[in-house]
């Protein structure tokens, strides 16, 4: 059985984004479309209501770019213990209200039980201040957190094979 990954927005969109000129987007990127090529079929990937919802937003061609390669991914349902998490996360877990949907995410990886959350939203999501908090929230909840992490670090020795000389 393949390892389990929702994929957050900010995914979806690096990967179909225009190159930028900004390096560390650019680098971001680029390591998205890595992973995407070469290690995205090792796992069982997911989204949910939200990411369609976050990805059909902005201008129409690149909304459509995003809504084509979300078309293949299945899709997690949410419900109301999804919505009781992300309530706790944002009360408990230093999550800003302006931060719900993030905090939705994380309560749909988490009740779904995916191994990873994968994101480049490092504010909200992939934050390691923030991280043991949210961890002993779902705890409370009888959950366990799965990892959050950016598609950078699933890589792992694939990447490190490829790019070092």
């Amino acid at each position: 059985m393949k390892p389990s990954v929702y994929i957050e927005t900010t995914v979806i969109s690096y990967l179909t984004a225009r190159p930028s000129r900004d390096l560390i987007v650019a680098a971001h990127q680029q390591i998205t479309n890595d992973w995407w090529e070469k290690r995205r079929t090792d796992y069982d990937v997911f989204v949910s209501e939200f990411v369609l919802k976050e990805a059909n937003k902005g201008d129409k061609k690149a909304a459509q770019k995003r809504m084509e390669i979300l078309s293949k991914i299945s899709l997690l349902k949410v419900d109301d213990e999804i919505t009781q998490l992300g309530i706790s996360f944002i009360r408990n877990g230093h999550l800003p209200k302006k931060a719900t949907e993030d905090a939705l995410h994380i309560a749909i990886a988490t009740v779904h039980q995916m191994d990873y959350l994968v994101t480049w939203n490092c504010k909200h999501i992939a934050n390691a201040q923030i991280y043991k908090t949210l961890r002993n929230i779902a705890a409370a909840n009888n959950y366990e957190l799965p990892i959050i992490c950016t598609p950078e670090e699933l890589l792992g020795e694939f990447y490190e094979k490829h790019t070092t000389r």
